[in-house]
């Protein structure tokens, strides 16, 4: 470990989804698989995976907007011991930057914050401008980021009583390749269908919750390799929201029951077009933190297998975000368990050990 010795974690080593090892070690805080010379050594046995990803979360955020450090500081600690050692945090008002100082909480990849049309999100969440501003914010805040962007894509329209997209076609197509050019990717909240062709057309990189996706759309986004962060445990929620507006709104409560209805079909179509498809929870909002073992398992609710899901929150997630998963030399940001993940995703939520930069967590 990095200042107590050597960790030596034997066992089965999940390198890949097929690629196993018989054991590593941790030195100086890194993975290698080679034996080091004898000193203190602790050795655990175990199924060994990379620290997991929760690739839509928010850190610093509750449902009315910004929290304090502490709050986030235990939004993250939730979340580590989960063992969710790298976050994508897809928007959040609060400045989090004091995390990265902090050897013993997650990594965190910000998308800054969300932006939002004027009075067509939550409050206090996004910077709420119009069409005209658009491709300005976006460049602040792909620079002010970790190389994403997070625009809403739709909410409801009060005067429509439904779900509407925000953007006209021309500003998302200006303002993404704004984001691109200052080397950020873009991803959007999107709960229907309607908003998602424009975002599609303008050169989208993700699509969170993505449940207005259609047979006729699909096919377009597994050509442009779209991806999309579903948030199962999320959408859940969708029929308690729904009943809480069907006063005011009952086209939009309707709306949001049917695309609760058809949400793992939704998936599963997506997946088997080749739609690559990553866990994200969306805690921080008004869900708790450490669900990712939870989003996993409704993954394969939704038809993928248990060795696919489990890849959407490790190591396909960790490619497609950039970041090193088991490999010589890499940061030992890892977790065992007891049993195979692989065999029963439902593994994921009793963590043996947290490792993270080569010393343990929690």
């Amino acid at each position: 470990m990095s200042d107590a010795g050597v960790l030596h974690i034997k066992g089965r080593v999940l390198v890949g989804p097929e690629d196993v090892r018989d054991e590593l070690w941790v030195v100086d805080g890194r993975v290698t698989f080679d034996r080091p010379a004898a000193g203190d050594v602790r050795t655990v046995s175990g199924w060994v995976l990379p620290g997991l990803v929760d690739a839509h979360c928010h850190v610093g955020l509750d449902a009315h907007g910004a929290v304090d450090e502490a709050t986030s500081e235990k939004q993250a600690l939730t979340d580590r011991d989960a063992g969710t050692l790298l976050i994508r945090d897809a928007g959040s008002a609060a400045d989090t930057r004091w995390i990265d100082d902090r050897e013993d909480l997650p990594r965190i990849i910000r998308a800054g914050r969300h932006i939002a049309r004027t009075r067509r999100y939550i409050r206090n969440y996004a910077h709420e401008i119009e069409p005209g501003d658009l491709t300005a914010y976006v460049r602040a805040e792909a620079r002010r980021g970790d190389g994403w962007v997070k625009l809403v894509g739709d909410w409801i329209d009060r005067e429509r009583g439904d779900l509407a997209a925000c953007w006209p076609g021309d500003a998302l197509a200006e303002a993404i390749a704004a984001a691109h050019q200052e080397g950020a990717r873009v991803t959007a909240h999107c709960f229907a269908a309607e908003s998602l062709p424009d975002l599609l057309a303008a050169g989208i990189d993700c699509v969170e919750h993505a449940t207005g996706l259609t047979e006729e759309l699909i096919p377009q986004f597994a050509e442009r390799g779209v991806a999309i962060v579903p948030t199962l445990v999320n959408i859940a929620t969708f029929p308690k929201l729904a009943a809480g507006g069907e006063h005011r709104f009952p086209a939009w409560s309707a709306h949001m029951r049917r695309l609760h209805e058809r949400r793992y079909v939704t998936v599963a179509a997506a997946h088997d077009a080749g739609i690559p498809v990553y866990v994200g929870t969306d805690a921080g909002g008004s869900l708790a933190h450490g669900l990712v073992a939870q989003e996993v398992a409704e993954l394969v609710k939704a038809g993928l297998s248990d060795a696919e899901a489990l890849s959407a929150a490790s190591w396909g997630a960790r490619a497609w975000l950039g970041r090193d998963g088991l490999t010589e030399g890499a940061s030992a940001d890892l977790v065992v368990y007891a049993e195979d993940p692989r065999a029963d995703v439902r593994v994921l939520a009793d963590p043996r050990l947290v490792v993270l930069r080569g010393r343990p967590v929690g």
